[in-house]
């Protein structure tokens, strides 16, 4: 009887385990990516910190220098008496008698014609610890006149009213941040603007001393504005025909509000923008003039805001975001590179690999505070790259390999650099870079027999 021993291959050796298997080694490895995300949502938690101390330090400034500037005038405020009427009766005769009661109310008239230049000059010494807060100072010049002030249509008699008890109102936030004497000039002849209490709970109010205005007058005004302020600068056009023009030492204005800029005249550069604008009556929803109240007219403002296009935290949240694909590309090539040269890596060594990738964002905030996005980009990624191949010629022993991973890193780098510096076509981009890194990962394993590894 023949022994079976007798038949088997002499040169197949014993066939390898699971764990030895790359199948195996692809779930490891593929486990290990997904737990290197706990590190990198911590390191995405330290960027949002940083994020809120900045607005924090940044809401801070603004208060002491200047918050966002929201202004509306002059308005003609002119009083006039109405009347009540109340029927009492008599017990003792049982007449009834009217009595009347006169009370004081408030018209208010917006300018026939208004004109605004307004000149916004960015202060970059003004700083806290690492930041540097968007703060300016805004020089605004106002002119125009008041006439046909129409009474009738408030159904308002003229032996009503109190000719010479009129005011001009001024309405703007940030009152304390006026740098300017307040003066302005109504026919020649200058009148002070002072603070009013007011029952706005937004806008704040400065009023002139009383002056006499008579019927069908015509009054021309013009005054001046000088602000500390922040962020951004909005006005309402309460003249009946509103120019405005804009002019700042900014290169990334966002023209905000219901009415937008002349394009025919609108001018950006990389260091100054100009800005005009025309509002018309018909052009907005409110009438030009007011009885008892002015309504709530905020919703209804053109302007600027001066914006930082992408800050040093958004890009770093931006390049954390990327974080899972670069982990996973460099694994993946690490992987491939073990396989087609037949040399082992050790999970460990995985490891190592991607907490040096996580020490990227780290190393990458840090930087950025103190120097530019682009430097500090520039200088985390060629640490770890270095570290990298470092680390890889010891685990290969060669030097063909760790090269290859050096030069992919670079790429791949490079390529998270472009997105994120690119704004409208970031999604675009990034779809064609991945796609051509999928096109490169099946080109180079194309010849991989993964059916006997």
């Amino acid at each position: 009887m023949e022994n079976p021993i007798q038949h088997q291959n002499p040169t197949q050796g014993p066939k390898p385990s699971f764990l030895q298997s790359n199948t195996a080694k692809m779930i490891m490895v593929g486990m290990l990516t997904l737990f290197l995300l706990i590190p990198l949502t911590l390191v995405q938690s330290l960027i949002r910190e940083r994020s809120e101390r900045k607005n924090e330090v940044v809401f801070d400034v603004n208060e002491s220098w200047g918050s966002e500037i929201h202004f509306y005038g002059p308005i003609l405020k002119i009083p006039y008496k109405t009347y009540t009427e109340t029927a009492i009766v008599d017990k003792k005769s049982r007449e009834t008698i009217i009595q009347k009661n006169a009370s004081i109310q408030n018209a208010y008239f917006f300018p026939n014609d208004l004109e605004n230049k307004t000149t916004v000059e960015k202060v970059d010494d003004i700083k806290r610890g690492l930041y540097n807060p968007i703060v300016f100072k805004a020089n605004m010049k106002f002119s125009g006149s008041f006439q046909d002030v129409a009474f009738e249509k408030l159904n308002i008699k003229s032996e009503d009213i109190l000719w010479d008890k009129a005011t001009i109102l001024v309405k703007t936030t940030n009152l304390k941040s006026i740098k300017s004497d307040l003066k302005i000039v109504l026919n020649k002849k200058k009148y002070s603007l002072e603070s009013k209490a007011d029952e706005d709970n937004y806008f704040g109010t400065l009023e002139t001393e009383t002056f006499t205005y008579k019927s069908g007058e015509k009054i021309d005004f013009n005054f001046n504005m000088n602000y500390n302020g922040s962020n951004s600068i909005q006005f309402i056009p309460v003249g009946k025909t509103t120019v405005s023009s804009i002019n700042a030492n900014w290169d990334s204005p966002s023209f905000i509000g219901s009415f937008a800029a002349n394009d025919t005249t609108k001018e950006i550069t990389n260091k100054n923008f100009h800005a005009d604008w025309k509002i018309l009556h018909i052009n907005r929803p409110f009438s030009q003039q007011y009885d008892n109240k002015i309504p709530d007219l905020k919703n209804y403002s053109y302007g600027v805001k001066l914006i930082e296009t992408v800050d040093q935290y958004q890009q770093n949240e931006r390049a954390s975001k990327y974080g899972f694909l670069v982990i996973g590309l460099t694994f993946l090539i690490f992987f491939l590179i073990q396989t087609i040269s037949k040399k082992s890596i050790h999970i460990f060594q995985y490891t190592m690999i991607g907490l040096a990738l996580i020490m990227f964002y780290t190393l990458l905030i840090s930087i950025t505070e103190h120097s530019s996005f682009t430097i500090a980009y520039a200088i985390a990624a060629s640490a770890v790259i270095i570290m990298l191949l470092l680390y890889s010629i010891s685990v290969l022993k060669e030097k063909k390999f760790p090269l290859f991973i050096c030069a992919s890193l670079i790429v791949l780098y490079s390529f998270i650099f472009v997105i994120i510096q690119l704004e409208n076509y970031a999604l675009l981009v990034g779809s064609i870079g991945l796609f051509l890194i999928l096109g490169a990962i099946m080109y180079f394993s194309r010849k991989i027999d993964w059916n006997n590894n």
